[in-house]
């Protein structure tokens, strides 16, 4: 099988600072992978490794800065065979229709797949967009909430974890699928995985042409910290646990 991993490079939240003015300064972040894309890398390295002789492609578009050696390395050392990139500052903060595009389009410069496997959202925005609009670009089905995949000849079976059944699909080949993090636990790459890394091809290329937004950020500022009360009780006194228990049911 050929399958590829769509995923999302992202300022590293334990790095993100708020300035007094309640902006977040990411300034001096590093890039790290989308939380919910490792689980996405190993969903597709355990495929791959159940249906034999199989390619394990990763996609991925941002800005420059991502071009980065440890963080191409820490891809690469998860599973994937290979890594192409778009690391260009055009094509950084792109909304989820021109990320959906970039994508696509480089999906298709790869040549044929049999899976698109997506991350079921984005750790900075999570607007859980670009897996169907990039099924759209690609013109092939898309399936979300995906917490199994099995190949089944030339098509695929995935288990979708709703919020009240679990069902079970089965859709053609080629096809978006969007996974949950309970699909896969990513692993954690040894020094003989990431040694390995530094070998694996990659395909580092500026950007072509950029689709035009269709969603305008107009202001990102992290929310005002609110004051604690600080209303210690002590449980020894009189009606001190049911004055407890009331306060925290007049909290939510």
């Amino acid at each position: 099988m050929n399958i590829v991993v769509a995923v999302k490079v992202v300022p590293d939240d334990q790095d993100i600072q708020v300035t007094a003015a309640g902006e977040l300064d990411m300034s001096k972040a590093h890039q790290a992978i989308s939380a919910y894309d490792l689980n996405a890398i190993e969903a597709a390295a355990q495929l791959a490794a159940a249906a034999g002789d199989s390619t394990v492609s990763v996609v991925t578009v941002g800005g420059s800065a991502i071009d980065d050696s440890k963080l191409k390395k820490n891809i690469l050392a998860r599973g994937a065979d290979q890594l192409f990139m778009v690391a260009d500052d055009a094509a950084a903060d792109l909304d989820a229709h021109a990320t959906a595009a970039a994508l696509a389009e480089k999906i298709q410069a790869i040549g044929a797949c049999d899976v698109v496997i997506c991350g079921d959202g984005s750790a900075d925005n999570y607007a859980q967009q670009v897996d169907v609009q990039l099924a759209a670009k690609l013109g092939v089905p898309s399936v979300n909430g995906v917490v199994k995949i099995e190949a089944n000849g030339a098509a695929i079976t995935a288990e979708r974890k709703l919020e009240d059944v679990v069902e079970v699909v089965e859709v053609p080949t080629p096809c978006v699928l969007a996974v949950s993090p309970d699909v896969a636990l990513p692993r954690i790459p040894g020094m003989k995985d990431i040694l390995k890394a530094g070998k694996k091809p990659m395909d580092i290329a500026g950007a072509g042409e950029i689709a035009a937004a269709t969603v305008k950020t107009i202001e990102v500022k992290a929310p005002e910290a609110a004051e604690r009360k600080l209303d210690v009780k002590d449980a020894a006194d009189d009606g001190a646990i049911e004055a407890f228990a009331a306060a925290i049911k007049a909290a939510l």
